[in-house]
């Protein structure tokens, strides 16, 4: 099996235009399981076609198992992709179909039939290998492009959007088996391309938060624009980029001033002027300077008992910020409100056990202190108390 290292990778089309991808250092372990994520045009399959040598590298240097391998053709990298369209041979049957590549690389027959039977086996569609791709569903179809990748035994696995094309169910069902794939295959590492966040989260060891460049740039700037544990880009997420990519809902942004700063954090005022006092360092922040506040939707709360007259508030919770109800979505074991708040629209998750406000209600909310995030002037996180100054680095 084998370790994959980018050293500031890069890919230019144009020359001196600015790069697709650029300034790409990552090092991804042996058993790894690291997924490139983000919008459309940030490179992410470009990317995975480099490591794979479907696109040739502009700048910097690929390892696959500490061996430099810009220049090396495909074939001789260690590596098998999945593609999004699955390419399977119509003329060839399933079995011939997963041993092709087995009969490309003179693997001996009885070599190459025991691993097409154990991989068949293993990917529940042993009881298939006579039928052709067109007498295949979709799932079963995605199967057998897997299980091509598999047969070869290769030290990486590489996969290019292979859910995309599957219904919602069967995306779901296909997932688990990638993941438990992942796990029996012990040593190897994946390196996998979605654009969907659920796929991204459940099955990444690491995430990789790719950005675009920015419209009209003259100058690049890194193509990474936070990577680590899934649940740390969610709750810690770098910059404004990364907050806003991660989350559906979308994570509610409201602009702010910052008035005071005090030993136990900050002082921020709304555009309707209500103060919040949120437990963060000001570094580089001076009052006056314009930030903005992000919360998301399953930390925006109701106002505990608001409509019956107030009670005591809970100190784990912000001052009142006052709202409107605009529109519910109720989606069984709880209901979305979006609410007009200062500054902007706001999306509150509520459990069904709440009720339902009235379209046009008054809707105080109230977040939950230690899960707003403080963006300075230029998007990036401002720090919490107590907590590390580069908790919010890239890498």
């Amino acid at each position: 099996m084998a370790s994959v290292r980018l050293e500031q990778v890069g890919k230019t089309y144009i020359d001196g235009g600015v790069p697709t991808v650029h300034d790409v250092t990552l090092d991804i372990a042996e058993g790894e399981f690291c997924v490139f994520v983000g919008p459309s045009g940030c490179g992410k399959s470009t990317l995975l076609r480099m490591i794979a040598g479907l696109e040739t590298i502009s700048s910097g240097e690929l390892r696959i198992g500490g061996r430099r391998v810009n220049e090396k053709a495909p074939g001789e990298r260690d590596v098998a992709m999945v593609f999004q369209s699955y390419a399977l041979y119509p003329h060839l049957d399933v079995g011939e179909n997963l041993g092709f590549g087995l009969r490309l690389a003179r693997v001996p027959k009885a070599d190459a039939q025991r691993r097409i039977e154990e991989v068949a086996k293993l990917l529940q569609i042993d009881h298939l290998l006579r039928r052709k791709p067109r007498e295949l569903s979709g799932g079963q179809r995605q199967r057998v492009a897997i299980g091509r990748a598999l047969v070869r035994q290769p030290g990486v696995f590489l996969f290019d959007e292979p859910l995309s094309n599957l219904d919602a169910a069967l995306r779901q069902q296909t997932r688990l088996e990638i993941a438990r794939l992942h796990r029996s295959q012990g040593r190897a590492s994946s390196i996998y391309v979605t654009h969907d966040q659920v796929e991204a989260m459940t099955l990444a060891d690491r995430m990789v938060l790719l950005q675009p460049p920015p419209p009209g740039a003259l100058l690049p700037q890194p193509s990474v624009a936070q990577c680590g544990a899934p649940l740390t880009l969610y709750r810690r997420p770098r910059n404004l980029f990364v907050a806003g990519f991660l989350g559906s809902p979308r994570m509610n942004f409201l602009p702010a001033t910052l008035v005071e700063r005090r030993d136990d954090g900050v002082v921020a005022a709304l555009a309707d002027g209500t103060r919040l006092s949120l437990p963060v360092r000001a570094d580089g922040v001076n009052d006056g300077d314009t930030v903005t506040l992000g919360v998301r939707a399953e930390h925006l709360r109701p106002v505990p008992d608001a409509r019956a007259g107030g009670a005591a508030r809970d100190a784990r919770l912000s001052e009142p910020i006052r709202t409107q109800v605009q529109w519910l979505e109720h989606l069984g074991d709880q209901s979305l409100a979006y609410l007009a708040g200062p500054g902007g629209a706001l999306v509150s998750r509520l459990p069904e056990s709440h009720g339902a406000p009235a379209i046009g209600e008054a809707f105080p909310v109230a977040a939950l202190r230690d899960e707003v995030h403080v963006f300075d002037p230029r998007g990036e996180a401002l720090p919490r108390l107590h907590e590390e100054a580069d908790a919010c680095a890239a890498r």
